[in-house]
């Protein structure tokens, strides 16, 4: 397979989709032609889009697309203005992304995961017994799944229960493309100078969390300030916002499907192996993330790309890739090979993957035990859903029980 000088550039202003429709444009590209040249609504010229499994996973790996060579570019792009702080490890290749990484694996260690899955669920109980306390109806995104990954996030940071308000104020202007260039910039320098201001706090031995082990590399000259700040923004910011939309977007599959609620409910040694399926299915993101830049003539998928292009890698369509994933349209937890990509793949992989099923986990064993008559309040068509969002979820989910 080849593309001609003159292949067509694809216009693509990705729509805002209720529940977990899928966008028809990540669908006819990759079973047309999966790997395609794209304008995106903003910055300038195309870029290219690769959405088959095999193609994803090699353009995350191979070291000829970088990530380093994107600050500057005017790339086409989602949203007017780059999501993250300067020097974050988005931006980042390897070997400076290794060891950049290294620091923030030393957070997210089993035996941290287990103590945080304890407080975690202590979390969990007092935010259910708060909604038993308040009765239905009530928004369970505002009740259940904004609160629950802010706090469980910001505990691994070490983010005090106080600030947690403005942190979750400052990750929703950050992350939402309809808040605009301007009020994303303020809201970055405000979290950047509180994380500066933290790290200072937190040197020094006996610290722990996310934030005193930035400290200590910072101090140790194993990162400098900036690469400390953007890392600590980059866990906030992801795990309070992706965790949030994500578990939502769960909770309303369930809802809405009682047949695999059922199931669930009758078998809840599934639950780790449903979630996966539903980290695979769900399409929590619009479009796509951060491109990368071609540093030499390479072929993706037997389609020549020249040096100095951009290039997007598409989850979401990797996820539903009939080569990988038999009938991947359809919602089955009996799913056991499952080797989604929801977290990326290669150097980037989220580092929080581990955090985030742990959390998903807890939401689906504890709510439909508290509440086994749960349910939504409103028609599913009566529900909206989150505009101009990068990652997809209802604004609201009214529920009784």
């Amino acid at each position: 397979m080849t593309v001609a000088p003159h292949a067509p550039v694809h216009f693509w202003a990705p729509p805002d989709l209720p529940g977990l429709d899928y966008d028809p444009m990540l669908a006819r590209l990759l079973h047309e032609e999966p790997v395609a040249r794209i304008r995106l609504p903003h910055g300038e010229g195309h870029a290219w889009v690769v959405t088959r499994y095999e193609d994803v996973k090699f353009v995350s790996v191979d070291p000829r697309f970088s990530r380093r060579a994107v600050p500057g570019r005017p790339l086409t792009r989602l949203v007017p203005h780059f999501i993250p702080l300067a020097g974050a490890v988005g931006f980042a290749d390897p070997p400076e992304h290794t060891r950049i990484r290294r620091v923030v694996a030393a957070a997210f260690t089993a035996r941290s995961m287990r103590r945080l899955r304890d407080r975690a669920q202590a979390v969990m109980d007092g935010l259910l017994a708060e909604m038993e306390r308040h009765g239905p109806p009530l928004d369970l995104v505002a009740h259940l799944n904004r609160p629950f990954p802010l706090a469980v996030v910001s505990e691994l940071v070490g983010v005090p229960a106080a600030d947690r308000d403005r942190m979750g104020h400052w990750s929703d202007t950050i992350i939402s493309a309809a808040a605009g260039r301007e009020a994303s910039e303020a809201a970055k320098t405000e979290l950047g100078d509180y994380f500066s201001a933290l790290l200072t706090r937190r040197r020094g031995p006996g610290g722990e969390g996310l934030a005193a082990v930035l400290a200590d590399a910072v101090g140790s000259g194993a990162l400098d300030e900036a690469e400390a700040v953007s890392l600590a923004a980059l866990v906030q910011i992801s795990g309070a916002h992706a965790v949030r939309n994500n578990s939502a977007n769960m909770v309303f599959a369930l809802l809405t499907r009682p047949a695999h609620l059922a199931r669930l409910r009758a078998e809840p040694e599934l639950i780790p192996q449903a979630v996966d399926e539903l980290l695979r299915y769900i399409p929590h993101r619009n479009a796509v993330g951060l491109a990368r830049i071609t540093l030499e003539d390479v072929e993706v998928g037997g389609v020549p790309i020249p040096a100095g292009e951009a290039v997007y890698v598409s989850y979401l369509s990797a996820n539903r890739d009939p080569s990988v994933f038999a009938d991947p349209e359809r919602l089955d937890f009996d799913r056991v090979a499952n080797p989604h990509l929801a977290f990326g793949h290669g150097p980037h992989y989220c580092p929080g993957a581990a955090m985030a099923r742990m959390e998903s986990e807890i939401i689906l064993g504890s709510l439909w035990d508290r509440f086994p008559r749960l349910r939504l309040a409103v028609p599913e068509g009566e529900l909206h859903w989150r505009r101009g969002a990068l990652i997809r979820g209802p604004e609201t989910l009214p529920v009784l029980w």
